[in-house]
């Protein structure tokens, strides 16, 4: 556990620890005032019992010449008017504390999910999709969270209860040291025996809630992301029974690690009480009998009422951080993730692209124990050019695409534009020049405007380019019947949109950029014949020298492409014009 500590530490920010210790000074203000406020329970019983004895006695006397005081009465006016001060003051204290102690715990979660997110985004297209998406929004939704009030808020915790428990324990010991001692370390030894007995079970839980949470995101985003398919087979029921599955396991470990930390304060206070009456007891039956013994009853009950609180805290503070030891290594798993260079860079590095691509005996495989995707590919592709590519499934046409895009780098071979090598240090000077349309387009829950100019912030945008693009991409006709225009939301995934409307923003998105590459993985599958020819006719029209690189298997598509590469099996079997490749084929649709 204090290595899992030390690694987040090293992920807080320095303004975050100069936070930290002002947490610590504030902790420390506030013992002084808890000492203070017990202190002041003495003197104030003690003229409360005894007015005129206190008023006689010579301690006090250079106070009442001081003070001007003449009767008894004005004396206890004074101590209680100073013990309610120090009681003022103390609550003051702790709300100061709270209040600051926490705004700095989630402002340190904030910076963790931020950082956590930051680092996903940044990772490499093979980490994504090797990933199950429902861990990575667990650990930036759910997880980062806990590293807050399993790790920064119940150390936090830890440390003001210590404090404050010494300097409470230092002003008991000051009244009645044999009773304080003796009942810290009692309360100390029932404490550690919950510890010992809770810390596997806790463990355990922890491990559950883990696994639980992403099994609940993943239910969730299946069962509601396949909601057609789920309605029309009628398997409600049985996305049902896998959420419950992990639902209630997870809330049974959440409420059994609760019950742990909660449970010995009752057992402590019961116990706290029955020291108070001993003592009590115990007192009264000395010389000074009630009267003497009422000022360290009540500084003891004072102090009892002061420090039971905080060991509380502090042990469910450790149950906390053990309960959550979990959850903690999940989310600095995602802490730790490798950052690339060039996402700390203010700019990357251009790469111009005037006159080819060129892949030298490609080679690429998923994994060093994979058999290869790629086997050996060469081709070149002049700038401006539209190129076809063709093959049965698996015969690595959609590879080929991705490490062009330079979302997959060669394990051997390489790829170069212009005689630059794309690199993992140089890629997105390359990208810059990129635009993918695929198949299956994302839309956000925004509007059509939005979706057109994706990633761009809003106030950003550039509309009369989004209009420029939308009617390249033949949409803009159908957008401006809409009531809202541009500003129709699409619904989430684009669901209130037909699939050929999809596929025209998504083009629409890629034109937007004004991108000099356009990759295009069966992106007008969707479309009709006709509608498919004026996008590629409205394209090579206001950009004729755009290079299209484009995969579909109706052949139709391919009419307009100067070349076309066939693959099977990774490697090129044959390259032609398309009479060449597809011969008679091209007249059916």
């Amino acid at each position: 556990m204090k290595a899992l500590l030390g690694r987040i530490w090293q992920h807080i920010t320095i303004q975050r620890r100069k936070q930290l210790m002002v947490v610590m000074v504030l902790i420390l203000m506030t013992s002084l005032a808890e000492i203070v406020s017990i202190g002041a329970i003495v003197p104030f019983l003690g003229v409360l019992a005894n007015p005129e004895g206190v008023f006689q006695h010579e301690n006090v006397q250079p106070l009442i010449a001081y003070a001007g005081i003449d009767e008894p009465q004005q004396l206890l006016l004074l101590f209680s008017a100073a013990f309610a001060c120090a009681a003022l003051l103390s609550g003051l204290m702790r709300i100061l504390l709270l209040r600051f102690q926490l705004r700095v715990a989630h402002a340190i979660g904030a910076d963790l999910s931020y950082k956590i997110y930051k680092r996903t985004l940044y990772q490499p297209y093979p980490v994504h999709v090797s990933r199950n998406s429902s861990e990575v929004i667990a650990g930036v939704s759910t997880k980062a969270n806990h590293v807050v009030s399993s790790a920064v808020q119940p150390v936090i915790t830890i440390i003001t209860s210590s404090v404050m428990i010494v300097m409470v324990l230092l002003a008991l010991v000051a009244i009645n040291p044999v009773m304080s001692i003796s009942a810290v370390v009692g309360f100390g030894v029932i404490y550690s025996l919950f510890i010992l007995i809770a810390r596997k079970r806790l463990i355990s839980n922890s491990q559950q809630i883990s696994q639980k949470q992403n099994q609940i995101i993943k239910s969730l985003q299946e069962g509601l992301g396949g909601i057609r398919d789920v309605l029309i087979d009628g398997t409600q029921a049985t996305y049902c029974a896998v959420f419950r599955s992990a639902d209630l396991p997870l809330r049974r470990a959440v409420a059994d690690n609760l019950f742990i930390g909660q449970s010995p304060r009752y057992v402590l206070e019961a116990i706290g009480i029955a020291l108070i009456v001993t003592l009590a007891y115990f007192l009264t039956s000395t010389e000074d009998g009630v009267l003497g013994a009422l000022p360290q009853l009540g500084a003891l009950a004072i102090g009892a009422q002061r420090a039971l609180p905080m060991l509380q805290q502090g042990y469910g503070a450790w149950t906390s951080i053990r309960g959550g030891q979990a959850l903690l290594q999940d989310a600095l798993a995602l802490l730790e993730q490798p950052m690339p260079k060039y996402a700390e860079e203010q700019t990357t590095g251009t790469i111009t692209f005037e006159k080819s691509i060129k892949l030298n005996h490609l080679k690429f495989r998923y994994r060093e124990d994979a058999p290869w995707v790629l086997k050996g590919l060469d081709i070149e592709i002049d700038k401006g050019k539209n190129i076809g590519f063709i093959g049965v499934t698996g015969s690595g046409k959609s590879t080929l695409l991705d490490i062009i895009m330079a979302l997959l780098h060669p394990k051997n071979g390489s790829l170069s534009v212009d005689g630059v090598h794309i690199t993992e240090e140089n890629h997105r000077g390359w990208q810059s020049h990129i635009a993918h349309i695929p198949q299956s387009i994302f839309l956000s829950d925004a509007s059509i405007a939005e979706n057109i100019a994706f990633g761009f912030p809003i106030d950003k945008i550039n509309y009369s380019l989004v209009e420029k693009a939308a009617k390249q991409a033949q949409i803009h006709d159908t957008i401006k019947t809409w009531e809202n225009g541009y500003a129709t939301e699409v619904g989430e995934r684009g669901v209130r949109l037909s699939g050929g409307q999809r596929q025209r923003i998504g083009i629409a998105r890629a034109l937007y950029k004004q991108a000099d590459v356009l990759i295009l993985d069966e992106a007008t599958s969707a479309l009709d014949n006709g509608t498919e020819r004026a996008v590629m006719d409205a394209i090579h029209y206001s950009r004729p020298d755009t290079t299209i690189l484009m995969v579909a298997h109706r052949l139709s598509t391919l009419k307009g492409c100067d070349i076309i590469i066939e693959l099977e099996n990774g490697k090129i079997k044959r390259q032609g014009t398309p009479y060449e490749i597809l011969g008679n084929s091209l007249n059916n649709p």
